[in-house]
């Protein structure tokens, strides 16, 4: 299951993590948010142990979606040694999803 992610959990979640992170930047009301929203729980099942995957809920956590720049929802960024390595804009299948994070493992 994808981990809620606040701006209080990020540093220690994301930024201090020692396996590569998923970050899906959502909001309740964004359609194709909702419709990512599977395939990342799907994501976070698949690579469990390998990598931590996580939701940020932009309306909820503003200050870490000003602080990466996040204008368009769903983004996905992903992050390894507290940085971010990776970015995804849109809806994006599993399989590409998958690809990108596997990049990073």
């Amino acid at each position: 299951m994808a981990l809620e992610i606040t701006d209080q959990s990020f540093q220690e979640m994301v930024l201090n993590s020692d396996k590569p992170v998923l970050v899906d930047f959502w909001a309740v009301w964004c359609g194709p948010c909702r419709m990512l929203g599977p395939i990342v729980e799907e994501i976070a099942t698949d690579f469990d142990g390998k990598a931590v995957v996580g939701k940020v809920d932009v309306d909820n956590n503003q200050q870490v979606s000003v602080d990466y720049g996040i204008r368009n929802i769903p983004t996905i960024l992903i992050f390894k040694g507290g940085q971010v390595v990776d970015k995804i804009v849109g809806v994006a299948s599993k399989e590409v999803i998958a690809e990108k994070l596997s990049a990073h493992l």
